[in-house]
């Protein structure tokens, strides 16, 4: 038995160990996962640390992606940097602009219109369906399931749509800003939205037939990748991440925002297999739980939609006088519920028209801290269920 230290990272130190039973050699080795790797979901590059099949300790290295984004919001008006944040987590832009704005007006002290509020809902919650739907797709490809991501990017597609009518994009959108929402809903809009929550309804039970009560599927993630509830708390990870592991979080509840105290909806959480439709052989807080997550949150997201359409008031749907507004000499810190989790925006204001500082907390990055403590003792080929399950966009992880 030798051991020797080797410098294979300027700035990680890898144990290399060789050990003997007879003809038997093995030997630690260092696998680049990413960044440019269909599984790290972006530009990840995850260092592994292998022995055989065996994941001894994965490394994640980001910041492929940085573009200045905060630096950015100090340089431009808060209704200029509303297309920035489109930007960070990039499929979930509408919640992204709701997050800012909501800052800003808090800041400013504007009241946004309830039609303005009940229609940043609606988008807001289409978004987390889209959003979800490319996580549940991904996951499925990720472990082999092509036909679950068709069928998810098909009902993505109808989301789009609407999207584009609305404001004419398909990813940056824009849409909310400060004050409201950019435009109201045109013709015929609202009609052509319940048709797509009565189509789209019955596919998530299509969704579980194919793959969440997947026997394969089940054995791939059930009981893999178990974040404990302490340290998702002691991590930091929120949104489906934090409540697969079983508490009752979520900010649409606890610290209601754009009228969401108005809407009847459930906060699904993580739960032992063979309870409440669970399958045996599922873990509290494992891979399997952050997926069916998202698939129990698209339900609740629908409810919300068709409670926001059938209460949809008439009126105005932007403040006034937003344009060369100038930002109280104060400091504000809000969190909305993005579909990853809690995305905070500290804005600071110093009597101009322009912020003095603005910092985003992305729940990306800290879902994605948590990788190097649970990824130990692990097969590799259950490195991109664990990426899929904890969902991030690398965008707002970099920023």
């Amino acid at each position: 038995m030798t051991d020797t230290v080797i410098q294979s990272q300027p700035d990680v130190l890898i144990d290399y160990d060789r050990s003997e039973q007879g003809d038997l050699h093995t030997e630690e080795m260092l696998v680049n996962m990413g960044p440019q790797h269909p599984a790290t979901h972006g530009v990840l590059r995850v260092v592994l640390r292998t022995d055989g099949e065996m994941v001894l300790e994965a490394i994640p290295h980001i910041g492929y992606l940085h573009r200045c984004a905060e630096k950015i919001g100090e340089n431009l008006q808060p209704f200029q940097f509303i297309p920035y944040t489109d930007r960070m987590d990039y499929l979930s832009g509408m919640n992204n602009n709701q997050a800012f704005a909501i800052a800003v007006e808090k800041l400013c002290g504007i009241e946004v219109p309830p039609r303005g509020q009940a229609i940043r809902v609606i988008l807001a919650e289409l978004n987390r369906i889209a959003s979800h739907l490319v996580t549940v797709g991904c996951f499925g490809l990720d472990m082999g399931a092509m036909t679950m991501f068709w069928w998810c990017f098909r009902e993505r597609e109808m989301i789009l749509d609407l999207f584009e009518a609305t404001c004419g994009a398909r990813l940056t959108y824009s849409a909310i800003t400060v004050g409201g929402v950019h435009d109201d809903l045109p013709d015929g809009w609202v009609e052509r939205c319940r048709e797509f929550l009565d189509y789209f309804g019955p596919k998530i039970d299509d969704y579980n037939k194919l793959l969440s009560y997947n026997h394969i599927f089940l054995k791939r993630t059930g009981n893999v990748g178990v974040i404990p509830l302490e340290d998702a708390i002691a991590y930091g990870l929120t949104g489906p991440c934090l409540r697969g592991s079983g508490i009752r979080w979520d900010l649409r509840k606890v610290r209601p925002y754009d009228g969401y105290e108005k809407y009847e909806f459930d906060i699904p959480i993580g739960l032992p297999g063979g309870t409440n439709g669970r399958p045996v052989g599922v873990v509290v807080g494992d891979n399997w739980c952050r997926y069916f997550m998202r698939v129990l949150e698209m339900a609740q997201s629908v409810r919300i939609i068709r409670q926001a359409l059938d209460q949809l008031p008439d009126g105005d749907v932007l403040a006034k006088k937003i344009k060369n507004l100038k930002l109280p000499d104060d400091e504000v810190y809000v969190e909305a519920e993005n579909p990853r989790g809690q995305l905070g925006f500290y804005v600071r204001g110093d009597g101009s028209t322009i912020p003095y500082r603005v910092k985003a907390r992305g729940p990306s990055f800290n879902n994605l801290s948590i990788l190097t403590h649970i990824c130990r003792d692990i097969l590799i080929a259950d490195m991109p269920a664990f990426i899929a399950s904890i969902d991030i966009v690398l965008g707002e992880v970099d920023r």
